[in-house]
C-alpha cells in the first residue's frame, strides 16, 4: 500500500516537472505510468480512489501554489484564509483524478488497456472545464515537440494529451508484465509522422503595436492618476519610433488594472484621438455595463475614425477574480477592485477591421480550446489575447499562460498577438512557435509583425469531436471489464 501512493505521488511530481518553471516536457509520456500501475495494483475501489485523489491534491497543489499569493494580496482575506481557500480548491479539483483512478485499475486486466486508460484520461481532463478551474492539460506539454503537435489542428490539445498517456498505458503495461498484445496500440505512433506538418515558419506582412503599461495592480486611482496613465498610454501609443517603422493596422491596449469605463468620456476621447492621429485601429479593455448595471469584463475596438466599431464581452469568468463562487462570498471579496460581481457576456464577436476580421478573447478564457475556437470559425482571421497577468505577481503562472495561448494558435494555426499589462507580451505564430515577446515589467510600446489568414483546421470546424470518440472508447472497455466480471 505504501508503495502505491508514492507512484500516485510520482506521477503527480513528473506532471508538474513539465511544466514551467521546471518545464521538463520529456518526462511527458511517463508521467502517468506510476499512477497506472498503482491502480492496477489495488483492487479495491476505494483505495483506488485514494491513490487518485491524493495524486489530484498535490498535482494541483504543486502546479497552482500561487493562486495563494494572488489571494492573500489581493482577495483581502489574509494568508490563513487564503491557503483554506486554495486546499479546498485542490480538494475539489482531486476528484476528478480519484474518479479516473477507480475505473482505470480495472483496465488493465482488459486488451484496450492502453487505449482505454488514455481515453479515459483525456475524458477527465475535459470535465476540468466544467467544474470550477481548468488550467494546463497534459497535452499543453507539447507545445514544442513537433511531431505530437500536429494533432492539435485536428483533434484540439486532447490528441496530444492522449498521445502522452497513451504511452503512460503501454509503460505501465509493460511493468505490469500485461500481454505483449496489450501493446499492439503503440503501433498507432508512427502513424503521427503521417499526419500534415506544422505551418513553416513565415514573415508577418501587417502589423501591430501592443502597449505594456505595466500598471500597478496596487494603484490608489485618483483624477490626477488616471489623467497620468491616459496621457502615457497616449504617449507610448504614438512614440515617433514606431510611428516611423511601418504602418500598423492595429494598436492594443490589453487588459488593465484600471478604471476605465465605456461611459468615460475622457477615456473613449484619448481613444479616438489615438486611433485618429494614429490611422490604425485600437483595441483596449474595459469595463462596460450589463443593462441591469452589473460590471462586464469587455474589450472594445475603436476604428482608424475613432468610430466605436464594436465591442466583446467576456464570457467565461476567473472564480474569484470576477465573481465569487456560492456560498464562498462571506469569507472573501473578488481579486477585482470593480464593486459587485462581474456579469458574463453572451457570445463571441468577431469583429471586421477593413477588409479583414479578427477575433479578442480575454484573459483566463484562453484555457477553453472549444470557446477560443469559435472565434476562428466565426471567421477571425488573426486572434488576440489581452490580459492583465499581474495578479500572478512574478510566479510561474506568467509562463504558464503563456504556454496555454500557445496550444490555442496551433489548434486554429492562426497568429495570436497578446497583450498584456506587465507581460509575457508576444506574439505567437500559427504552429504555436513564440516568435517575439516584449520585455516584463516595464512601461513600452513594441512592433510585432504577423499575417491574416484564412481557411478552417479541422478542429476549428468541428470542435471537441475527439472527447466524444474518447468517451466511447473508454465506456467500451469499461463495459467490456465489466461483462467479463458478469461472465465470471
Amino acid at each position: 500500500m505504501i508503495l502505491n501512493f508514492a507512484l500516485a505521488l510520482l506521477s503527480s511530481a513528473l506532471l508538474v516537472l513539465l511544466f514551467p518553471p521546471y518545464s521538463f516536457a520529456w518526462l511527458a509520456p511517463l508521467a502517468l505510468a506510476p499512477l497506472m500501475v498503482a491502480c492496477a495494483r489495488e483492487d479495491r475501489w476505494r483505495w483506488r480512489f485514494a491513490l487518485g485523489y491524493v495524486s489530484g491534491f498535490a498535482y494541483w497543489f504543486g502546479l497552482t501554489w500561487w493562486i495563494h499569493e494572488t489571494l492573500t494580496q489581493y482577495a483581502g482575506i489574509g494568508s490563513a484564509g487564503s491557503w483554506a481557500l486554495f486546499a479546498l480548491m485542490c480538494l475539489a479539483k482531486a476528484l476528478q483524478t480519484g474518479v479516473f483512478a477507480v475505473l482505470c485499475g480495472p483496465l488493465f486486466l482488459s486488451w484496450m488497456a492502453v487505449p482505454g486508460t488514455a481515453a479515459l484520461w483525456v475524458v477527465v481532463e475535459y470535465t476540468h472545464a466544467w467544474t470550477g478551474f481548468e488550467w494546463l492539460n497534459l497535452g499543453n506539454a507539447g507545445s514544442d515537440m513537433t511531431v505530437p503537435l500536429r494533432l492539435a489542428s485536428i483533434t484540439g490539445v486532447w490528441g496530444v494529451s492522449f498521445v502522452f498517456a497513451l504511452m503512460s498505458a503501454g509503460l505501465a503495461c509493460v511493468f505490469l508484465r500485461r500481454p505483449r498484445l496489450h501493446l499492439v496500440w503503440l503501433l498507432l505512433l508512427p502513424c503521427l509522422y503521417l499526419l500534415p506538418d506544422l505551418p513553416e515558419p513565415e514573415r508577418g506582412t501587417s502589423a501591430a503595436i501592443l502597449v505594456q503599461p505595466n500598471i500597478d495592480g496596487d494603484t490608489v486611482w485618483s483624477v490626477e492618476m488616471k489623467a497620468q496613465t491616459l496621457e502615457r498610454l497616449r504617449a507610448v501609443s504614438l512614440s515617433p519610433v514606431l510611428r516611423l517603422s511601418a504602418d500598423a493596422d492595429l494598436i492594443i491596449w490589453p487588459e488593465m488594472p484600471a478604471p476605465f469605463s465605456v461611459n468615460d468620456a475622457e477615456f473613449l476621447g484619448v481613444v479616438a484621438g489615438v486611433a485618429r492621429e494614429s490611422g490604425a485601429a485600437v483595441l483596449t479593455g474595459v469595463v462596460a455595463r450589463a443593462a441591469d448595471g452589473a460590471p462586464l469584463n469587455s474589450a472594445l475596438l475603436t476604428g482608424p475614425g475613432g468610430r466605436v466599431l464594436s465591442r466583446y464581452d467576456k464570457v467565461n469568468l476567473v472564480p474569484f477574480g470576477e465573481f465569487v463562487p456560492w456560498p464562498l462570498g462571506a469569507l472573501t471579496k473578488k481579486v477585482s477592485s470593480e464593486s459587485g460581481d462581474f456579469e458574463a457576456g453572451l457570445d463571441v464577436v468577431v469583429s471586421r477591421l477593413g477588409s479583414h476580421s479578427i477575433g479578442t478573447f480575454i484573459c483566463y478564457e484562453s484555457v477553453f480550446p472549444g470557446y477560443v475556437r469559435r472565434f476562428v470559425a466565426g471567421g477571425a482571421e488573426v486572434l488576440i489575447n489581452i490580459s492583465n497577468d499581474g495578479w500572478y505577481g512574478k510566479s510561474p503562472a506568467r509562463a504558464q499562460h503563456l504556454q496555454i495561448v500557445r496550444m490555442r494558435a496551433a489548434e486554429n494555426q492562426r497568429w495570436i498577438l497578446r497583450g498584456t499589462n506587465n507581460g509575457v507580451t508576444a506574439v505567437i505564430d500559427p504552429a504555436g512557435r513564440l516568435i517575439s515577446a516584449a520585455k516584463e515589467y516595464q512601461e513600452l510600446g513594441a512592433r510585432f509583425p504577423f499575417r491574416y489568414r484564412s481557411g478552417l483546421t479541422n478542429y476549428s470546424r468541428f470542435g471537441d469531436w475527439f472527447v466524444a470518440l474518447c468517451g466511447l472508447l473508454a465506456a467500451t472497455g469499461i463495459w467490456e471489464i465489466n461483462r467479463r466480471q458478469v461472465a465470471d
